[in-house]
C-alpha cells in the first residue's frame, strides 16, 4: 500500500508544478511509508522527486529504519554535532539534483528548523506550498483506512459509555477528563490520543475550545464533552452534550435544536453535493430557532490521520464531495456565560450517500 502511495504522490507531482517534495515526521510521512517517526530535535526529512528513489535525511542512531522501507530509499545519516548536518541535507539535495529547483513543502507541519537545513542544502531552490497536492493523497479513504476510523469511532463511544456512570455532581470538569483518558487506553486507543479531550460544564461549555478546569459540575450545566480515540494512525472525534441534573426550558430548547441541525447537516452529506450545502443545512436549523450569532464556527472538518484535515464543511467551499472522503458534522449553540451545546459526528462519504461511523445516542441525557 505504502508504494502505491508514493507512486500516487510523484504523479501528483508530475502533473503540477513541483519538482520535488520534502516531508518531516507527522501523518503525511507515515501515510506514505507506514512508519513512525519522532518530531524531536534532530531532523528527520524524506526527499521525493519524480523518477528517483527518495531520499532519507536521519540520525545515525535512527538509519537501521531504512531497512524496513517498503520501497527503496537512500539514507544519508549524521552524528550528533549539528555543525555537521548541513553536510547531509547538501548531499541529499545533490543526489536528487533539486537545488534550483521548486520543492513542496508541508506549511503546517515542516518546522523552521528542517527547513534552515534543506534550505543551506539547496540554497537556490524555490519552496512553494505543496499543501494542495500533499491534501489531495490523502483526501479520499480506502475500506482499510476507513475500517480503522470505525475502530476508534468505537473505542471512543464505548469509552465514554464506561464513564458516563461515573460523572456525579461535584466531579471538577478536570477529574470527569481523567476518567474519561483513562477509559480510552482501557478500551484500547493508542496511547497518544488525537486530542486532549475537552470537558467544559456551564459557563465553560460555551466557549467551543474550552480546556478541563477545577470547576465543579452544577445542577442546571450543561455538559459538553468532545473526545476521541486512535486506532493503527487513524482518529476519531466526536462530541455529545449531556444535563447536569434538570436544567432550564432554554438549555432543553437549544439541545434540540442543535440536534435537528446535526441530523440536517448529516442528511445533506452526500457525493456530488459542495462542502457548502453540510454547513448551509445545518446552520439553516440553528438560524430559523434564531440563535444563529451563536453559532461561531464551521460545520465541521475532514479527519483521518489528523484531527483537522480536508475537506472543510464551510458555507464557502465549494469542493465536491466524493467517496471516501471522511469529516465531522458538528453544529453547535454557545450562549456567553450560561451554557454551550455541540453535537459531532463523524461521516464517510459512500457511492450514494454518507455512513456515519458514529451512533451514540444524541438526545440529551441527564448524568450527575
Amino acid at each position: 500500500m505504502p508504494r502505491s502511495r508514493l507512486e500516487k504522490l510523484t504523479a501528483s507531482l508530475q502533473a503540477s508544478n513541483l519538482d520535488a517534495v520534502i516531508l518531516n515526521p507527522g501523518p503525511t510521512l507515515k501515510y506514505l511509508t507506514g512508519l513512525t517517526f519522532h518530531l524531536m530535535e534532530r531532523p528527520v526529512v524524506l526527499f521525493v522527486a519524480p523518477g528517483k528513489d527518495p531520499v532519507l535525511v536521519l540520525p545515525e542512531l535512527e538509519l537501521p529504519k531504512v531497512d524496513l522501507f517498503p520501497y527503496k530509499v537512500q539514507g544519508i545519516s549524521y552524528g550528533e554535532n549539528p555543525a555537521e548536518w548541513d553536510d547531509a541535507f547538501r548531499k541529499a539535495a545533490q543526489a536528487l539534483g533539486v537545488d534550483g529547483k521548486r520543492i513542496g513543502v508541508e506549511p503546517r507541519q515542516l518546522r523552521l528548523l528542517e527547513f534552515r537545513h534543506v534550505k543551506s542544502g539547496a540554497p537556490e531552490a524555490e519552496f512553494p506550498d505543496a499543501s494542495d497536492v500533499l491534501a489531495d493523497l490523502r483526501l479520499r479513504k480506502d475500506k482499510a483506512e476507513v475500517d480503522a476510523m470505525r475502530k476508534a469511532v468505537k473505542i471512543a463511544q464505548d469509552a465514554l459509555e464506561a464513564t458516563i456512570p461515573q460523572i456525579k455532581i461535584g466531579m471538577t470538569e478536570r477529574e470527569v477528563a481523567s476518567e474519561l483518558v483513562m477509559q480510552l487506553l482501557k478500551q484500547g486507543s493508542e496511547p497518544e490520543l488525537p486530542f486532549a479531550p475537552i470537558i467544559s460544564a456551564g459557563p465553560n461549555s460555551a466557549n467551543p475550545h474550552a480546556s478541563p478546569s477545577d470547576r465543579k459540575l452544577q445542577v442546571g450545566d450543561l455538559l459538553v464533552v468532545d473526545w476521541g480515540a486512535a486506532y493503527d494512525g487513524y482518529i476519531s472525534d466526536l462530541t455529545r452534550t449531556f444535563a447536569v441534573g434538570e436544567v432550564d426550558a432554554e438549555c432543553q430548547k437549544i439541545h434540540k435544536v442543535v440536534q435537528e441541525a446535526n441530523a440536517a447537516g448529516r442528511a445533506a452529506a452526500k457525493p456530488g453535493v459542495p462542502c457548502a450545502a453540510v454547513d448551509i443545512a445545518a446552520r439553516a436549523v440553528i438560524e430559523s430557532a434564531g440563535y444563529g450569532k451563536y453559532f461561531t464556527h464551521r460545520t465541521g472538518h475532514g479527519i483521518g490521520m489528523e484531527g483537522h484535515e480536508a475537506p472543510y464543511m464551510r458555507g464557502d467551499n465549494m469542493q465536491i464531495l466524493e467517496p471516501g472522503m471522511a469529516f465531522t458534522v458538528e453544529p453547535g449553540i454557545y450562549l456567553p456565560d450560561r451554557n454551550g451545546v455541540r453535537i459531532e459526528d463523524n461521516l464517510v462519504i459512500t457511492t450514494n450517500g454518507a455512513e456515519s461511523l458514529s451512533d451514540m445516542p444524541r438526545e440529551v441525557r441527564v448524568v450527575g
